[in-house]
């Protein structure tokens, strides 16, 4: 099977059950947007020292990768179709779970963080904000999105990547500079 299809050489491209769009409909923008967040979070553990997470915790990123994926997915999916892999309140629990046991083991904030540190945690805010732009992105659809829990877990994966880079600067010693007021 080749890589290329030739399909999108005139600027298009097909959603979930081959409806062809522009390559800038926004629906596109949202789950490309899911992609590049993924692939960001992929460079993030990449930098890593050996060791640094616990097997644990990298399971848990990997699991946030695929479920991102499958926003991705819903986010492809016209509305009124079957979205194979979908998110639930479960996965939106699972973020917070994992929030309030990486906040638990932080300071509490008293400055704004800028992003910065390490490589990795300075790449976990890059990523945190690429998924805020995929927030914003799948809310312009409004009402074409079926699944509530798209959203929330968009919110929700950008708090976890926000406490995951601090998180991350504290293990590695290498603290985010703060904005002094």
């Amino acid at each position: 099977m080749k890589i290329y299809t030739k399909g999108g050489d005139k600027g298009q491209t097909s959603l979930i059950y081959g409806s062809r769009v522009s390559k800038n409909d926004a629906r596109v923008e949202a789950y490309g947007t899911c992609d590049e967040a993924n692939s960001m979070i992929g460079l993030a553990l990449s930098h890593l020292p050996d060791r640094t997470y616990s097997d644990a915790l990298l399971k848990t990123f990997r699991e946030i990768q695929t479920a991102l994926f499958h926003v991705g997915a819903e986010l492809a999916t016209p509305k009124g179709k079957e979205v194979r892999w979908t998110v639930g309140a479960e996965d939106v629990a699972r973020l917070e779970q994992v929030i309030d046991q990486l906040d638990g083991e932080l300071a509490p904030l008293k400055n704004f963080v800028l992003p910065g540190g390490h490589p990795t945690g300075a790449t976990l805010h890059v990523a945190r904000t690429i998924v805020r732009r995929a927030e914003r992105h799948a809310v312009s659809l409004g009402e074409e999105v079926d699944n509530v829990f798209v959203l929330q877990y968009l919110n929700r994966l950008s708090d976890f990547l926000f406490v995951a880079a601090r998180w991350t600067n504290q293990k590695l010693q290498r603290m985010e500079p703060t904005l002094h007021e």
